[in-house]
Formats: C-alpha cells, sequence, structure tokens
C-alpha cells in the first residue's frame, strides 16, 4: 500500500476489524477513494484491505489529518476522544458511523434494538419471529453481521439491527420502522465522556423512529418516544390495553398482552426474570411490525437463547452452573442475579470500566452462599460487597469453578455474572463464558 498517496473527497476509515472491513468492503462497491488508520502495527484483516484496496494508503499509529479528506468514518471502538476525530471536528469535517451509512442506503424498513443489556436476545428472537412469520429478514449490526454487509445481499422484508451506544453517538439519521430501547444504566464509561452522554446516545434511537417499544419503567424513555407515531409499553406488570405485561390468573403467570393472555412464564424457554422483559418487548415490536402472533409464541417456547447468557451447562451434585459471561456490566450481573432463584456462588470480575459495584452488592445480598472474584478489579469488588459470606480470589476460571463448587451447597447454583469485561484475561466474554463451561465440564471428569 502506498504511504503517501492523498485524494480529494476522500473518506478517512478510523479502525480497522470487523466493522472497518466491512466499511471498505461499502466504500469499494460505491468505487469511494479512501484513506485507512488504524493504531495497531498489525490490525486484523489486512489481507483483505489490501485486496480490496491496493493503491489506498494506510496509516498505523500516524494520528495527523490527511489532506484532502471529506469525511471521517469512524468504527465504534474509537471513542470521540481519539486525537483524529478532534482534529477532524477542528476542522468541521463530516464524522459518521457505519450504521449512518446503512440508513442513508437502506431502501427497506428496518427495526434498531438497544439496551444496556439484553440487545443481543431480543434482535434474534426478533428475527426469528420475523422469520417464522413469513418475513424474509437479516439482523446484524451489533451482533453477528456488520449492518453494511446486509446491504450486499439480496434486500429482505425488514432488516433488524443491534445498535451501540457507540454506534449511536455518531447516527444522527436513524428513521427506524421501530425503535426499541429495552434499559438503560450506566455503561461504558470509560468510552463516554460520562453517564449523561451514555445515556443521551441510547435515548436517540426514538428521534426520528415511526413506532417506539419502551420500557413503561423508564420515564425519560416515555417522554423521548412520544414523539413517534404509535408508542407500545412492557414491563414487569399487569398491562394497559395492547400493551404488554404479566398477568397472574389463578396462581400462574402468563405473558400478556392488556388481558389477553399470550404464554405461560414457565413455558418460556429463555431462562431467568430479565428475559420475560425481552421477549415482552420482542412480541410489542412484532406487533408493531404485523407479525402473526401465534408464530411469535412458537419462538418464545422454543429459542432458549444466546450462549453466554443465562446459558444453564450443567446440573452436578444437586448444584446448577451457569454461564452468563455476557454479563459485562454491573447492571446486567444484577439482572443475572435477581433472576436466579434460591442460593447462589457468584463468581465475577475483569475490568470494570468505571462502574459501581454497590449495585451488585444489594443485588446478592440474602441470597450469597460464597462470591468468588478474577481479574484486574477482584479486590474492588471484594471491598463492594463487604459481606459475612466467604470471598475467595482465584487466578483462573478452573480454580474459580473448583472454588465455587466447595462452596455450594445442594440446590445452589453457581453463577459466572462476571460484572466485568474480560479483556484483563480473555480475548472476548465468549472465551471467558468457553473456559467456564471447559471448567464446569472439568467437575464431571
Amino acid at each position: 500500500m502506498s504511504a503517501t498517496k492523498s485524494k480529494t473527497d476522500t473518506d478517512l476509515v478510523v479502525g480497522l476489524g470487523a466493522t472497518g472491513l466491512s466499511i471498505a468492503r461499502y466504500l469499494r462497491r460505491h468505487d469511494a477513494n479512501a484513506i485507512f488508520y488504524d493504531s495497531r502495527k498489525e490490525p486484523p484483516g489486512l489481507e483483505e484491505l489490501e485486496e480490496l484496496f491496493p493503491d489506498a494508503e494506510l496509516r498505523l499509529g500516524d494520528e495527523s489529518l490527511p489532506k484532502g479528506v471529506a469525511r471521517v468514518i469512524a468504527s465504534p471502538g474509537i471513542p470521540d476522544s481519539h486525537a483524529l476525530l478532534k482534529k477532524a471536528r477542528k476542522k468541521k469535517l463530516e464524522i459518521v458511523s457505519d450504521i449512518e451509512l446503512f440508513a442513508r442506503e437502506s431502501q427497506k424498513p428496518f427495526v434498531a434494538v438497544t439496551g444496556s443489556n439484553g440487545k443481543s436476545t431480543v434482535t434474534t428472537l426478533l428475527y426469528h419471529m420475523c422469520r417464522a412469520a413469513g418475513r424474509e429478514t437479516l439482523a446484524g449490526g451489533n451482533l453477528g453481521e456488520p449492518a453494511l454487509d446486509l446491504l450486499a445481499e439480496e434486500a429482505p422484508d425488514v432488516y433488524v439491527l443491534e445498535l451501540s451506544s457507540f454506534q449511536l453517538q455518531r447516527t444522527l439519521d436513524l428513521p427506524a420502522q421501530v425503535a426499541l430501547l429495552l434499559n438503560v444504566s450506566p455503561d461504558h464509561l470509560d468510552w463516554h465522556a460520562d453517564e449523561d452522554e451514555y445515556r443521551a446516545a441510547k435515548y436517540r434511537v426514538y428521534d426520528q423512529a415511526a413506532a417506539a417499544v419502551v420500557n413503561r419503567a423508564d420515564e425519560t424513555a416515555m417522554e423521548r418516544a412520544a414523539r413517534c407515531g404509535r408508542v407500545v409499553t412492557f414491563g414487569l406488570d399487569a398491562p394497559d390495553a395492547d400493551n404488554f405485561g404479566i398477568v397472574e390468573d389463578e396462581g400462574e403467570k402468563y405473558l400478556a398482552c392488556g388481558e389477553v393472555l399470550l404464554l405461560a412464564v414457565r413455558d418460556l424457554a429463555l431462562y431467568g426474570m430479565h428475559n420475560q422483559l425481552n421477549a415482552l418487548a420482542a412480541l410489542a415490536a412484532g406487533d408493531l411490525l404485523g407479525l402473526d402472533r401465534s408464530a411469535m409464541l412458537q419462538v418464545l417456547v422454543e429459542f432458549a437463547g444466546l450462549p453466554h447468557r443465562m446459558q444453564f451447562v450443567a446440573r452436578i451434585g444437586a448444584v446448577d452452573y451457569i454461564n452468563d459471561s455476557k454479563a459485562t456490566n454491573v447492571a446486567a450481573a444484577v439482572a443475572s442475579v435477581n433472576s436466579v432463584e434460591g442460593m447462589l456462588v457468584l463468581i465475577a470480575g475483569g475490568i470494570g470500566k468505571g462502574g459501581d459495584f454497590s449495585a451488585l452488592a444489594e443485588a446478592i445480598e440474602g441470597k450469597l452462599r460464597g462470591a468468588v472474584l478474577i481479574g484486574e478489579d477482584a479486590e474492588k469488588i471484594a471491598r463492594a460487597l463487604d459481606t459475612v459470606m466467604p470471598v475467595h480470589f482465584a487466578d483462573s476460571m478452573e480454580s474459580a469453578v473448583h472454588m465455587a463448587a466447595d462452596c455450594a451447597e445442594s440446590d445452589d447454583t453457581v453463577l459466572l455474572a462476571p460484572a466485568c469485561a474480560s479483556f484483563d484475561q480473555y480475548d472476548n466474554y465468549m472465551a471467558r463464558g468457553d473456559a467456564f463451561v471447559a471448567a464446569v465440564e472439568g467437575l464431571k471428569r
């Protein structure tokens, strides 16, 4: 690749990896000029990038702003505080996300799904619900295929996009047919300037949506969604007409729309109370899309969830082992804890991303048999727990699982809900969850 070449009306792509390469493929399809930047000396996907743009300028670690750049397309992992983005703003250059480009080009309706927790599960549920109802559907974004790669496929009836706060922060135009915000709790404070900025990014999902699905426990979301043409709410309480919630009838709890009982909670394949909320949110979005209810309910009976999200691993010695490695922030771990009935042994720890662990301490009060802590912020979590229950420290997942098994009593649950990112010990939360599963499987031998 050229080290000096510069062109007028050129896009500067900041950050490679999966999204950066999808942006490169998109620009290639549009025969656009591009310069590529990454802070790493050997970023992933260099070989593919060279095939796509053999003559393009590649800047590795060079944070000077190239001449001739008309627009900056930033990958989600690049924070607004990055030197290149600061220089671009000073020059009043347009800075966009891949989702902005998707929304400008897509000719088909799309659903935008976001939230601090649960968005991958709901995105997947909606995808299966749409397909079960006979709609050609593509899903991606923050989950699975990058959004711009979806545009290279034959256009479906509907897209379902999972969106992160990073993507929403840089997306001004998002005319979703349905916008869905599951919940908002402090997260990614190592990326966003503060909690207010993080929340503002999440609520942006409603700004141009035709219809909205809203957690009725969130007053701010209710206010922001009021501008949408139609609003449907969900929650764990009994719903008003045309909204979704939980209704108890003769001692049995049901997912319901108004007074209409849809599905007994015990028939839901997903585990945990927070997944009841996820199911209700997906039903609300499906209703707004006009999906057949019986098809949606069949998906809820069959879909047991994604790996590393309250995944049942095994029952060994009358103890259940649950993998929720995707609980990478405090709110997600609290939801995990609240979904477990009875006493539990908690495995937690990693990189806390500036999170406040006091809420986790409150959630486990009265139901903690013991805690096994791992990773960089183990001591910080231990101070927050401040409990008379045993707290152990482990230097590996295998050791952590063995310690947890020793703590657990009959009918307890050993729960991996880290409340932290994994990058101090693992490549990602999936690798951490796989290590937990392997360690649990090792208990059988």
